[in-house]
């Protein structure tokens, strides 16, 4: 049966898509949406062989609409996937926390053998060269980014300025982008946060995030 909106959700390093089910379950009520996983191999595949994977995964979706929200590593594989693959039904894009101008935390990592291995060919394609990411699709793709400084990233590089505690505000930044929000949560906690799905389920309706007034 024909579904007339999914909202696709894709995971971050190291995870499955599981840790997400508060996220999606919430999406569905928020959205009246059908919801759907795309677990990838994080750490084995580099990030354009797990877009691939994503538009097949993708073109499989019997929907009249299909929106994109992408948690760290998961919005980077979003990315290239809409930038390389046939088009798919119209959506919206919503990232979380995704390291879109590189990431001080893996080039601190991937200094040591061992842990650059253990981030795998998706963190050493996409974010351990600092780079200057712009979006010039169709798609309206909105940006949160999380300021409750959290999380091991800390203990292993100089995060300067507002942070995740593993990505910083400025990494979160994305030139085209039709709206970006920083919020009090940290990078894994976004996944959980209230706060980060009525954000997600606003700027997919409409295309902005809920502001507060200036």
């Amino acid at each position: 049966m024909r579904s007339a909106r999914t909202v696709a959700f894709v995971h971050g390093l190291w995870m499955t898509g599981h840790e997400s089910v508060i996220l999606r379950g919430e999406l569905k009520k928020q959205l009246d949406a059908e919801v759907v996983v795309f677990s990838y191999r994080s750490v084995v595949n580099d990030v354009s062989q797990n877009a691939l994977e994503l538009c097949a995964f993708l073109r499989k979706l019997d929907s009249g609409r299909i929106d994109l929200v992408g948690h760290s590593l998961g919005g980077l594989v979003i990315l290239k996937c809409l930038e390389e693959c046939a088009p798919i039904a119209p959506g919206r894009v919503v990232l979380l926390g995704s390291p879109l101008q590189g990431s001080a935390v893996a080039r601190s990592l991937s200094r040591f053998p061992f842990l650059k291995a253990m981030l795998g060919r998706g963190i050493e394609q996409e974010t351990i060269q600092s780079i200057v990411r712009r979006w010039t699709g169709e798609r309206e793709v909105g940006v949160i980014a999380g300021n409750l400084s959290m999380g091991m990233g800390r203990l292993v590089a100089s995060l300067e300025g507002p942070n995740d505690g593993t990505v910083m505000v400025s990494e979160t930044q994305l030139h085209g982008a039709a709206d970006h929000i920083v919020l009090e949560v940290s990078h894994t906690g976004m996944v959980f946060s209230t706060r980060v799905v009525h954000q997600t389920a606003a700027f997919l309706r409409s295309g902005r995030f809920d502001h507060p007034p200036s």
